[in-house]
């Protein structure tokens, strides 16, 4: 998330004061990524120290006013035009969990696949039912269309996340057929090798002793009388 760039569109409609851009961010993303006071004057004293936003006097109320420049128009026109990039996506706690999952001692992967789907769908469902309520949302207020269209991509982020968690469990269920099959295998190659050293098979048998001739047996009888 970029609370840099949404402070700088923000002050692009005219001079805000820290709590007031507060209020306005979180009214235009529904509170979906909620911000603190610290955070919004920190971000914004980097932007002056970037020549970005300048101080701008004070409201009625003595609250310190913060106005963009040209230079802080020229970044958000640029952020605007330019594509979020994938290439290296945000670390994802979900993901990183299952990825430690596998192999771990004494943890069933699936157990955390399902408790994990019961979550994504309670909350896809709830996404679900904010949606349906907001049936008042007028085209021309900027801040309802803009909660809705964030609503819009929470919702389509848990479908996903739960397909992929459908997806990851068949994958499990495979690999462990795919285990069970192969240790059969092994079993059965085992157990050909021990059958192969318990004795000689009928076919490498040592062949029957033959009978003496008839004539040495007669001849041994003769010498004996």
């Amino acid at each position: 998330m970029s609370i840099r760039h949404g402070l700088l569109a923000l002050l692009e409609s005219g001079p805000r004061y820290g709590s007031q851009l507060r209020t306005e961010f979180e009214s235009r993303t529904g509170a979906t990524w909620p911000l603190n006071v610290g955070q919004v004057y920190t971000t914004l004293n980097r932007l002056e120290r970037d020549g970005m936003v300048v101080q701008d006097g004070e409201d009625e109320a003595g609250h310190a006013l913060y106005a963009v420049t040209d230079a802080g128009r020229e970044e958000l026109r640029n952020w605007f035009r330019s594509p979020v990039d994938r290439r290296s996506p945000p670390r994802d706690e979900l993901a990183i969990k299952l990825a430690m999952a596998v192999g771990a001692p004494g943890i069933d992967i699936r157990d955390v696949i399902q408790s994990q789907r019961h979550h994504t769908v309670q909350a896809m469902q709830d996404y679900t039912r904010l949606k349906a309520q907001a049936t008042d949302v007028s085209p021309d207020n900027r801040d309802d269309v803009a909660w809705l269209l964030v609503l819009e991509q929470l919702i389509f982020q848990t479908e996903a996340e739960a397909r992929w968690l459908d997806h990851c469990e068949a994958r499990l269920v495979r690999l462990s057929l795919m285990n069970a099959q192969k240790e059969k295998q092994r079993e059965k190659e085992r157990e050909s090798a021990g059958a192969g050293h318990d004795g000689p098979s009928p076919d490498t048998a040592p062949p029957a002793e033959k009978p003496a001739p008839a004539s040495r047996i007669g001849l041994g009888r003769s010498r004996g009388r």
